[in-house]
């Protein structure tokens, strides 16, 4: 080997360390905010006991006010999102993404300083009362994740991995975190680039916008009998969004229908909402379903097959 190669594999071999000891020092850094959050339970922003006391509240709420009496309390696939809701709020951050989007920060905090782009935000909206802020980084927010959302039911490629939230079979809470780990990377990629680079804010409640945000959409995907009146055409709810995981739709909406996220005013504003009956007892999915793959593991390698239906 000459010195070349030898120099070029050194340089290689520091490169893959320095993004190894980058990993690792970043998982135990989360690991160590996750065990003092979980032996902390009345910690500041506890993200732990937040997210197991809304789900009990709404899997409560289910348990005496049941929309479809004959689904069972424990309905298919309820274990295995139970298992998804913590390893998509906590495990995968573990074991990757928050090392991942550290390392994307910084390189990206590179490239702008390099171009001469302010890294802090382009605009910014700091000088404004704190409950105009909450409200707007509510709104862009919100905007954001329902044109995310419908991009992902018109994408062929995206379809794959977003198939696996459509997955579920019977509908409660619980099934509001299945979904696949790339959709990590595609709604939290453009919320940074919209509110943390293009848009500064500095919001200290933004855990009180994510509570929010947990509880509506486990009401979206609960078995509870409530539209919100005259509100259902401002707040998505569970019989708006019952349609959105229907098994068939009409031609118009081949694509899908109730994109929305907290908010059903962007689905009515653009046309598509599609809410023919209250869809109490209609099937869920989407064609061939029933070959579709049911376990964690075979769920996260489907869309990854050559052969994946589109």
């Amino acid at each position: 080997m000459s010195f070349r190669e030898t120099f070029v594999e050194f340089i290689r071999l520091i490169f893959v360390l320095s993004l190894l000891d980058f990993f690792i020092t970043a998982s135990f850094s989360y690991a160590s905010y996750l065990w003092f959050i979980i032996s902390n339970p009345f910690a500041k922003e506890n993200y732990f006991y937040l997210l197991i006391g809304l789900s009990l509240l709404v899997w409560c709420l289910e348990m005496v006010f049941p929309w479809r009496k004959d689904q069972p309390v424990i309905r298919k696939g309820f274990y295995l999102d139970t298992f998804f809701i913590f390893f998509n709020f906590f495990l995968f951050n573990l074991v990757f993404f928050i090392a991942f989007s550290n390392l994307s920060e910084l390189y990206f905090h590179k490239l702008l300083h390099y171009i001469n782009v302010p890294i802090h935000g382009i605009i910014s909206l700091n000088n404004l009362p704190i409950l105009s802020q909450i409200l707007i980084y509510f709104l862009l927010a919100d905007f954001l994740q329902w044109a995310i959302h419908r991009f992902l039911h018109n994408n062929k490629f995206l379809w794959r991995f977003h198939k696996v939230h459509h997955s579920v079979i019977e509908m409660n809470f619980a099934a509001h975190f299945r979904f696949h780990f790339v959709e990590h990377f595609i709604y939290k990629g453009g919320l940074y680039l919209l509110l943390s680079w293009l848009i500064n804010f500095e919001l200290k409640y933004v855990f009180y916008i994510h509570a929010l945000n947990i509880l509506i959409g486990h009401l979206n995907h609960s078995n509870l009998n409530i539209n919100y009146g005259v509100f259902k055409y401002v707040f998505n709810n569970p019989k708006l969004h019952i349609w959105h995981h229907s098994k068939t739709f009409p031609k118009r909406f081949a694509k899908g229908a109730n994109f929305a996220i907290s908010l059903s005013i962007w689905d009515y504003l653009f046309k598509t909402v599609y809410m023919p009956s209250d869809g109490k007892s209609i099937k869920l999915g989407f064609k061939n379903i029933e070959k579709y793959p049911q376990t964690f593991v075979k769920l996260m390698k489907e869309p990854f097959k050559s052969n994946a239906e589109l």
